[in-house]
């Protein structure tokens, strides 16, 4: 492997790692209402409809039908991501 290659990895990994710490947690991917962060719990945080920081919150980043960010826009360019864990994160 050269060393330009190496370099390039780095660069890479520490972009990757730096991203996902400046990502905001939205909740977990869950069927579970009870869960208190599940996008499932109507009452939770990250379920509510009324929560910015929901997925289910139709005038929010998130959830809004017209927003580059949401999940519900299916042009977004930007939308939340899941990770291995089933974790939603947005930036």
């Amino acid at each position: 492997m050269s060393k330009l290659t190496k370099i390039l990895m780095i660069v890479y990994i520490v972009s990757s790692a730096a991203t996902a710490a400046h990502a905001e947690y939205l909740g977990n991917l869950s069927a579970n209402p009870y869960d208190s962060n599940s996008t499932s719990n109507p009452y939770g945080r990250y379920g509510s409809p009324y929560s910015s920081d929901s997925i289910n919150n139709p005038y929010g980043r998130y959830g809004s039908p017209y927003s580059n960010e949401s999940v519900n826009n299916p042009y977004a360019t930007n939308p939340p991501r899941i990770d291995s864990n089933g974790g939603l994160y947005g930036r």
